[in-house]
């Protein structure tokens, strides 16, 4: 038995063709549990040899986490080695196949004139093509996917059937005979993109808007009709030189554009102004991926070599994935609609990652990525975690796997929520998930800690940081003490205030909270994450008192008189207090004026990231207050000096850059104290601070050469993206504890 990612990815056409070769009899088919292998060997040696070459020569989608090596009574006399019918369903599971961008052998088919899948969008093999997307249940064969209502061609099943095709029980095969089709031809779409219009496309795992990336009309118009003000766009560029063109390109950059997973990978751009404002306004990175359908390879295929290819959707809402929701919500905002008749059953976005220190990291983790498992290394009992509220994914534990969702979305809304319990739904009819216990946020008004509170099943709640934690040390494999640095915008604490600039010491089974960065007022709550000269106040308040607003900054020229009076009031008399690294790096931008409103998650601390790129200067030092419990990073002073240095004319990009140094420094300081105190020397980074890759960098590098171990993500993101794999461990831990 092999289990794993074995069922989608042509493992069984390769064990066939691996049995002849070898001349072993026997059979091969899918169960709900993975792959069954018989063979039948009176000679020892010729069994291990078999099976060495199962996992030395795997299809390259493919991934054995377990192969189980019995031996059977004979069924029956085996003729030759066969692939039989799929076992029915016994209440066990198999991984599924993500998506998969397309294959070279197939991208010569569609670019081959005398090839009879010439310039056919849906043109597919064993190695790539639709998976998750298309699931509707376990095993993965044909009949279970949106693509048994086409009935396969003459051609088309004699290719399924034959094992030296690489189309042998290729589920999704499809030709322009029996398959599905456009709803207009790509000739008639083609111009729309090269005369600036916009495009709405039914992609793998939704609908894209796509237009001309150098187009500074359409990018505008998009952004009006999207709702979307400043946040940056992705660009999908023709082919790798066209990406080395226009970024920086380093050997990690290049394998992880072209892995079979295909995300947006995260590049620094030659030339900011390459591409209009509107592309990536105020950043010297840009999102970028290469075609990953015959469909995007033929629309690259004309004159436009760079397209903006953004999410189908209106700002905040999920992925358009059907037809007729497309000529609904899609229609006003496109000049043209390119439908097709093979149905998404699962709606999946596009993946973003980057790397660092040569290894893929995850940050927005969809098509490509999801679902994949999560090896734990141990049976868990079965948990669902439903996450938090910003960049939602919720978890299920199986076996010995967690399994998170692909990205769901900021729960703010009814639509996304649906999302949730449909793709939630899916997810635990396929692996046949029946949670014993439910894991949710501790803050008592995010959406996914109330649809927790509505289900019968015991509960657990989780503090958001030691979740962020857990899943850094989950995906390291990791299940001693460690310390957590956790810095990020916003978490419930157990004070009740809002916390996000954390040290712990903390395993699966719980954390103490050894240090933090020094509480300010949260002026207007929820308003000051996206106002950062609020922040700007309080941090300014807290350093100087009623004083600071003689200071000549460039913060307060957007600030009305009514609005200082209410904000006053705030700051004087705080109803909530912060100690978020998040909100500290929005005072600093607005400080320095560099960013005094967010109009998304995050945008003054990446301008202020993209700003401190190339500068130098003398750090800012942070004292420790080790009389307090827990112990307190002092701000003030930094906060002073910042505010005094722009006021004297100081450029704000040092000044940003002086601020990186200065939280890396205090990183590696306070650590170093966390581990005189506790003996322990494994530091695990996370929240979503570290995707800033400035302060990752310089913090990595000044714990390891202080003799710390560093631990970081790869597989899940350190956003809140990540949250709910770390909930589920410590949830897993508690079930253990309970039985």
């Amino acid at each position: 038995m092999l289990e794993g990612v074995v069922q989608g990815v042509g493992f069984r056409p390769f064990v066939k063709k691996l049995a002849d070769r070898l001349e072993l009899p026997g059979i091969t088919f899918n169960t709900a549990r993975g792959l069954v292998v018989e063979i039948d060997s009176t000679h020892e040696g010729e069994a291990r040899h078999f099976i060495a070459a199962l996992r030395a020569e795997a299809p390259p989608a493919s991934r054995v986490e377990r192969c189980v090596v019995e031996e059977i009574a004979q069924r029956a006399c085996y003729e030759g080695f066969r692939i039989t019918p799929s076992a029915a369903r016994d209440g066990s599971f198999t991984l599924i196949s993500p998506d998969l961008a397309t294959c070279d052998a197939c991208l010569a088919e569609i670019t081959n004139p005398a090839d009879r899948r010439f310039r056919y969008p849906f043109t597919n093999c064993t190695n790539c093509g639709p998976r998750y997307s298309i699931t509707l249940s376990t095993p993965y064969d044909r009949a279970n996917t949106t693509m048994k209502r086409f009935e396969l061609c003459d051609a088309c099943a004699a290719e399924y059937a034959d094992p030296a095709d690489r189309r042998f029980h290729a589920e999704p095969v499809a030709c322009p005979v029996c398959g599905p089709r456009l709803s207009m031809e790509i000739c008639d779409a083609l111009p729309m993109v090269e005369e600036g219009r916009i495009l709405a496309l039914k992609g793998l795992g939704g609908f894209q808007l796509a237009c001309d990336a150098f187009c500074a009309e359409a990018v505008d118009e998009l952004r009006l009709r999207k709702r979307r003000s400043r946040k940056p766009f992705a660009v999908m560029m023709r082919d790798m030189a066209t990406v080395e063109r226009y970024c920086v390109v380093g050997d990690a950059d290049r394998h992880l554009l072209g892995q079979t997973a295909a995300p947006v990978v995260l590049l620094s751009m030659r030339d900011p102004a390459a591409f209009p404002p509107g592309v990536a306004p105020g950043l010297r990175h840009l999102g970028v991926m290469l075609p990953y359908t015959p469909l995007h390879h033929l629309l690259l295929g004309g004159s436009a070599t760079c397209l903006v290819m953004t999410s189908g959707n209106i700002s905040e809402e999920p992925i358009v994935i059907r037809n007729e929701e497309a000529i609904e919500k899609l229609g006003p905002l496109a000049d043209g609609l390119l439908l097709h008749d093979r149905d998404i059953f699962m709606r999946v976005d596009d993946s973003v990652a980057r790397t660092f220190e040569g290894v893929p990291r995850v940050l927005r983790r969809a098509r490509g990525y999801a679902p994949s498992a999560i090896a734990l290394g141990h049976e868990v009992g079965e948990v669902l975690a439903t996450g938090g509220e910003l960049k939602n994914t919720f978890c299920i534990t199986k076996g010995r796997y967690a399994i998170p969702s692909q990205h769901i979305g900021d729960l703010e809304n009814y639509e996304t929520v649906q999302f949730f319990e449909e793709t939630l739904r899916n997810l635990q009819s396929v692996y046949q998930a029946k949670p014993r216990l439910i894991a949710h946020d501790l803050h008592p008004d995010y959406l996914s800690t109330r649809w927790a509170l509505t289900r019968p099943e015991p509960k657990i709640a989780v503090q958001h940081h030691h979740a962020h934690i857990a899943s850094c040390m989950a995906e390291n494999g990791l299940s001693e003490r460690v310390i957590g640095v956790a810095f990020d915008g916003t978490g419930f604490g157990s004070d009740g205030q809002v916390w996000g600039g954390e040290f712990m010491i903390c395993d699966y089974g719980g954390y103490e909270r050894w240090a933090h960065l020094r509480y300010v007022s949260l002026p207007g709550g929820d308003r000051a994450a996206r106002e950062g000269w609020r922040m700007a106040a309080a941090h300014l308040y807290d350093a100087l008192g009623p004083e600071f607003r003689r200071l000549d900054l460039p913060c307060w020229s957007g600030a009305s008189a009514a609005s200082w009076k209410v904000l006053e009031r705030m700051i004087e008399r705080p109803a909530i207090m912060t100690s978020s690294c998040g909100r500290l790096f929005d005072a600093v931008s607005a400080i320095c004026g560099i960013s005094v409103e967010s109009s998304y998650e995050g945008e003054s601390a990446m301008l202020l990231e993209a700003a401190a790129e190339g500068q130098s200067g003398e750090s800012y030092k942070l004292e420790l207050n080790t009389q307090t419990v827990p112990w307190t990073i002092e701000t003030r002073s930094m906060i002073e000096r910042i505010a005094r240095e722009i006021a004297a004319g100081q450029s704000g990009r040092v000044v940003a850059r002086c601020f990186h140094d200065s939280i890396a420094r205090m990183i590696e300081s306070v650590c170093s104290s966390l581990r005189e105190r506790n003996s322990v020397d494994k530091v695990c980074l996370s929240g979503g601070a570290f995707q800033n890759f400035t302060l990752l960098s310089d913090a990595t590098a000044l714990l390891r050469r202080s003799g710390f171990e560093v631990f970081l993500h790869s597989q899940v993101p350190p956003n809140d993206g990540g949250l709910s794999l770390g909930q589920a461990v410590i949830a897993a831990t508690y079930l253990k504890d309970m039985s």
